[in-house]
């Protein structure tokens, strides 16, 4: 029973939650910025370099089946099995990588600088001037 209690108190624990908290969190952001990149920049930069999608960057690796009709996109010839190299494909996930980095640095240069910018702790306030101690004395020696 002292395994199952002591693997009970690490589940529960602040850390683990947070942690758990903090994948789903993760995931979902990855999700947005994917997003992102995917549907905002990506076109955009795809218009700029020529006007092409960068996923369709690739090289073929292999022979295209002589009895293929479909187009010569990635999605297309990945499905028919043909090996590709998708550069393009890298280039997005790379781009995804540095604006959700990107993101992250910009998120915790904020919290650092709120960390910062809070007032120290009133310690000085705090401390009681000795003329209240002193008052206080003097009461507390004439109620006896």
């Amino acid at each position: 029973m002292g395994m199952l209690s002591e693997f009970r108190e690490f589940a529960v624990k602040g850390n683990v939650v947070d942690l758990a908290v903090g994948v789903i969190i993760g995931g979902a952001f990855g999700k947005i910025v994917d997003s992102i990149v995917k549907d905002l920049i990506m076109p955009v930069i795809g218009r700029i370099v020529g006007g092409l999608d960068f996923s369709n960057y690739f090289i073929t690796l292999g022979s295209i089946p002589a009895d293929y009709k479909g187009p010569a996109t990635y999605e297309a010839l990945s499905k028919a099995g043909v090996p590709l190299f998708a550069y393009g494909s890298f280039i997005t996930v790379l781009l995804n990588f540095i604006i959700l980095a990107f993101i992250i640095f910009m998120m915790i240069r904020q919290i650092n600088r709120l960390k910062r910018a809070e007032p120290a702790a009133p310690e000085a306030a705090a401390v009681t001037p000795e003329d209240i101690v002193l008052l206080r004395e003097i009461r507390d020696s004439l109620k006896r």
